[in-house]
């Protein structure tokens, strides 16, 4: 969380306001005590699909064998798919 002046908020606005969109948590100080706080919207969160969850992984193939992690890090490391 950064602190900032009320002179300093005032100076800055447009910057501050970035950064709280980019999910940073700003406190507004007033003679060095905290008065206030800016922070970002939560956007709701939508509701999931049970039936096309189900449709999916249903539609996703199976491997014959399970694969170690290690496995398939390498893989898609080499594969340069990361």
């Amino acid at each position: 969380m950064t602190q900032v002046n009320l002179a300093d908020v005032k100076a800055h606005l447009s910057e501050l306001v970035q950064r709280v969109e980019a999910g940073e948590t700003v406190q507004i100080l007033k003679r060095g005590k905290p008065v206030a706080e800016i922070v970002p919207i939560r956007k709701p969160k939508k509701p999931i699909d049970i039936e096309q969850l189900k449709a999916l992984t249903a539609s996703m193939s199976q491997s014959a064998e399970p694969v170690d992690s290690d496995a398939f890090i390498r893989t898609l490391r080499d594969n340069a798919r990361y």
